[in-house]
């Protein structure tokens, strides 16, 4: 489960405070996916990193039980000097998992081949991409953090990377952001829309994009 209290981030402009969220209270029950809306800017990354512990709130807490992943193929932590297997080695070892099993997904999800042996500073951004996505999911989390991570690869890949999201999460939970509104009803139970600083739950993930569709009809109106 994953409890947010009364959670408040805020950052100047203008010499004005502008809240990413103010006093937000959300319980997200375990195994289950919350699909988190909000128009572009509205701190849906913010939040995210807030919840993973990379930034930290001015008030407010989050209480995690169980494992949560880093956002589901980021591959900033890759050493450039090491391979993709070195690489796959390293974080099997912190996570404290099989490392053998873990390589032999890896190589076997991403289809890098040789590549897999050679140092991820040669690596083009795609190939980085499948790396980090494989090693995201090769490790089995209570909680998936997934941000836009199937939009990577080619339709071959995305359709792959889909397919073992939606298998894993048979057995853990996930917080997905996503522009594509099918995406998130495929993947998600419930839904949480974040505007102007308030973050609303929904338990059910249709209300909860209609809400967020209807605050993005609200801003063109006012634009």
């Amino acid at each position: 489960m994953i409890q947010i209290s009364n959670l408040t981030k805020s950052f100047r402009s203008k010499g004005a405070p502008q809240y990413i969220v103010k006093n937000a209270n959300l319980d997200i029950p375990e195994r289950k996916c919350l699909g988190l809306l909000g128009r572009n800017g509205a701190g849906k990354s913010t939040l995210l990193k807030i919840i993973t512990g990379t930034l930290l709130p001015e008030s407010g807490d989050v209480k995690i039980s169980g494992t949560i992943s880093w956002p589901v193929g980021f591959a900033g932590s890759f050493h450039g000097a090491l391979t993709g297997a070195q690489n796959t080695l390293f974080v099997a070892r912190v996570y404290g998992i099989d490392t053998d099993a873990l390589i032999d997904f890896v190589e076997d999800f991403t289809e890098l081949g040789q590549n897999f042996h050679m140092p991820v500073r040669t690596y083009s951004s795609g190939m980085k991409s499948r790396l980090a996505f494989a090693v995201s999911m090769g490790i089995p989390f209570d909680t998936y953090i997934i941000d836009e991570v199937t939009s990577v690869g080619d339709a071959a890949f995305r359709q792959k990377s889909s397919a073992v999201i939606r298998e894993r999460l048979k057995h853990s939970g996930a917080i997905v952001v996503s522009h594509s509104m099918g995406m998130l009803h495929e993947l998600c139970d419930c839904g949480a829309v974040l505007e102007k600083g308030k973050l609303a739950y929904f338990p059910e993930i249709s209300d909860a994009i209609a809400a967020h569709e209807a605050n993005m009809k609200a801003k063109d109106h006012e634009n």
